[in-house]
């Protein structure tokens, strides 16, 4: 579809991405901060789609801790005194790394970094004690230095003086850390405790220099333009770590739709987030072939089979049409663009997993699609498109769709018709485009 165009970290409603867990955190609807399993789904596939449409990133490495071929730089560290660092071979990953023992009170030992093109830094960490690795980043703002502590606690995120703080966890074994300067520099400084990160205009120029301390290892420092597949898979795993013994990725916060509409309570499930999460969970497992990822798909079914009374998120139209949704309300609120994308993830589920283990996800997308077909005139104002049936079922005035959502609405029935080729989908998709350049129904 159209996730390329997504840049779901620089959202205002996005605190920060998680130094332990390397997935966004949302402040939507509390500024405490919650994992939004829709957003980090749509954290994954937006650079999952990046990394098909855009060129391969540049990547400078500046550590490996081998011996540098002839002519190139060898990794520049200050090393202060009373502090150490060394090259030694780690035999469980058959390769040199640099072992360093450096006190926390120390002004930390520090590799020489100096790129002034790209802002992605990443590198492999592992910590005996509690440790921490900086990044001092020149910025815009008067050339002044900012630094990003990448600290061994679980800290979300600070800012005190010119100095940002996440926690990154114990990280007592190996594993790699991949983080957008960015984006950590600038929520660091605009960080609120309301819901919206606060605007500000400051860039890094300049990654001057890395600098660790405590004890452990670290190996493979580079630097590049982007780092998609880091972030794909950091929303992929995230996906597997926290879904329920019933399927779902509860939502653990409050959510009113609206006068009329009971609240949702923490633990909610979402058609929408189990849609989006199994189309990233079916990507990955079909760059991986993990059967894990494509479990933790078939798994994800489960809440589409329960009516919402029963924790699922299936609503009935009229007694007779099944619907998936987004936010499964009482009474049922029948959300159009998250009914869709539970539609899609289940095609990307039937389509991988075949016709022995799909079968229960084809089941629940043909009856899905059908439902759609017969809906859809309900959604269509005859100058531009509903969000959701609550005029129906409240007897309120309709919640007619913004611009952005009738445009989505749109993306998604053409995607639909290229997979099912009923006329009532290209009919809408003509129609309903119409309306985008001042169409109007015919009237008495």
């Amino acid at each position: 579809m159209s996730f390329e165009g997504y840049n779901v970290e620089v959202r205002d409603r996005v605190k920060c991405i998680s130094g332990v867990e390397g997935v966004p955190l949302s402040t939507q609807w509390g500024p405490q901060g919650y994992f939004y399993p829709i957003q980090i789904a749509q954290y994954g596939l937006s650079h999952y789609s990046k990394n098909l449409t855009e060129k391969p990133p540049h990547v400078e490495t500046y550590e490996t801790a081998e011996e540098r071929e002839q002519g190139s730089p060898p990794g520049k560290w200050t090393v202060p005194k009373g502090c150490f660092v060394t090259t030694l071979l780690d035999k469980s990953r058959f390769t040199n790394v640099k072992q360093f023992v450096v006190p926390e009170n120390s002004e930390g030992a520090s590799l020489q970094l100096g790129n002034t093109k790209d802002f992605v830094i990443s590198f492999d960490l592992k910590l005996l004690t509690n440790g921490s690795v900086s990044v001092a980043l020149e910025t815009t703002e008067k050339n002044q230095l900012f630094t990003v502590h990448y600290v061994s606690n679980s800290q979300l995120i600070a800012f005190k003086d010119k100095d940002i703080f996440y926690g990154i966890g114990a990280r007592t074994s190996w594993s790699t850390i991949t983080r957008d300067l960015v984006t950590d520099l600038r929520k660091g400084v605009g960080l609120s405790h309301t819901k919206v990160v606060k605007q500000t205009k400051i860039m890094p120029k300049r990654v001057v220099r890395l600098t660790v301390k405590g004890k452990g290892f670290i190996d493979n420092v580079t630097i590049s333009t982007t780092a998609h597949m880091a972030a794909f898979f950091a929303a992929s795993d995230w996906l597997v770590r926290n879904q329920d013994e019933k399927g779902g990725w509860p939502i653990m916060v409050t959510r009113k739709l609206g006068e009329g509409f009971k609240s949702l309570d923490p633990g909610w499930y979402s058609a929408m987030a189990q849609g989006q999460a199994i189309s990233t969970l079916i990507r990955a497992y079909l760059l991986t072939k993990e059967r894990t990822f494509l479990g933790s798909a078939l798994r994800a079914t489960a809440p589409y089979k329960l009516l919402s009374e029963q924790r699922g998120v299936r609503a009935v139209f009229m007694n007779k049409y099944d619907w998936y949704e987004e936010y499964p309300t009482s009474p049922s609120s029948f959300v159009l663009n998250g009914f869709m994308y539970s539609l899609i993830g289940l095609y990307d589920l039937k389509e991988t997993a075949g016709e022995k283990l799909g079968k229960e996800a084809k089941l629940l997308y043909d009856q899905g699609m059908d439902s759609l077909k017969a809906m859809l005139p309900f959604y269509d104002t005859g100058s531009g498109t509903i969000y959701d049936l609550r005029h129906f079922m409240l007897g309120t005035a309709p919640n007619l769709a913004r611009w952005d959502y009738h445009t989505t609405h749109i993306n998604q029935l053409q995607l639909l018709s290229t997979l099912d080729e009923a006329p009532v989908f290209k009919e809408f998709v003509k129609r309903w485009k119409s309306y985008l350049k001042g169409g109007r129904a015919k009237h008495n």
